[in-house]
């Protein structure tokens, strides 16, 4: 069957904006123009817009999803098998959450209580999850099951002080490094003060710190494209930045 841009915007749930922009980028183009100078959409080009919009719903980049989909190894069954268990992921987060409103309910009722720690199991559980999804192969390859299952442990024993704690430090982080990335040097003192600050966040992690990880983990920041794109994504350069900064810090570069 074949759609117009109308149709295939009813059908998708989506604007037919959208589906003009998504041709103008490259990322979607119609099976072809027809005489009256309408895009037309084939089964192909809905099979694509799906993937984009799962790709979408994971929180995946439009930039990010067309490179991943003009991949000579991209294979549509694997994609759709690794969404299938990425959205079953995402429904355990959301039925953990589910369960501490429910819970806060109840202690609110006076039918239960509920400790401070209780209150905010379900959102360090969605961290833990976010990462493994996210970063969780590569960052278990690099230090091993046991040092990143005693760092979840970590995240997962946080008071509520230390997690109001940690996510201040990850605030002053990105400022402070925003700023140093407008000075441009690394080893100013700006720049340090981020890879000082860096470095705390790391410590509520971590349940060891070593400068070596610590190096390891920014020169990672650069050669996983994931990570790059996270500190990069409001000033390009960002993540290579930081890396050098964390190099002097740990006196890895002079």
């Amino acid at each position: 069957m074949e759609y117009t841009v109308q149709k295939l915007g009813r059908l998708a749930g989506i604007s037919t904006r959208t589906l003009r922009y998504y041709d103008e980028i490259g990322i979607l183009k119609p099976a072809r123009i027809s005489s009256s100078g309408y895009r037309i959409y084939g089964e192909e080009e809905v099979n694509r817009l799906q993937q984009i919009l799962f790709y979408r719903e994971l929180g995946l980049q439009l930039e990010d999803i067309k490179a991943i989909m003009a991949s000579p190894s991209f294979d549509r069954v694997r994609a759709l098998k690794e969404h299938h268990v990425q959205l079953l992921d995402k429904r355990r987060q959301l039925d953990l959450l589910i369960a501490n409103v429910e819970k806060s309910i109840a202690s609110t009722e006076g039918r239960i209580t509920m400790s401070d720690q209780e209150k905010f199991e379900g959102f360090k559980q969605k961290m833990i999850d976010d990462n493994e999804q996210q970063y969780g192969k590569e960052i278990r390859e690099k230090y091993g099951d046991e040092t990143v299952d005693r760092s979840n442990a970590k995240l997962k024993g946080m008071t509520q002080e230390q997690y109001e704690e940690v996510t201040r430090l990850a605030d002053d982080l990105y400022a402070t490094l925003a700023e140093a990335f407008k000075q441009g040097d690394p080893a100013g003192e700006l720049a340090q003060r981020a890879a000082d600050l860096h470095k705390q966040w790391l410590t509520y992690y971590w349940s060891d710190y070593s400068k070596e990880a610590h190096a390891g983990l920014a020169q990672m920041y650069v050669d996983d494209e994931r990570f790059t794109a996270h500190y990069d994504a409001k000033q390009p350069g960002t993540a290579a930045f930081l890396r050098d900064a964390i190099l002097i810090y740990t006196g890895m570069k002079s």
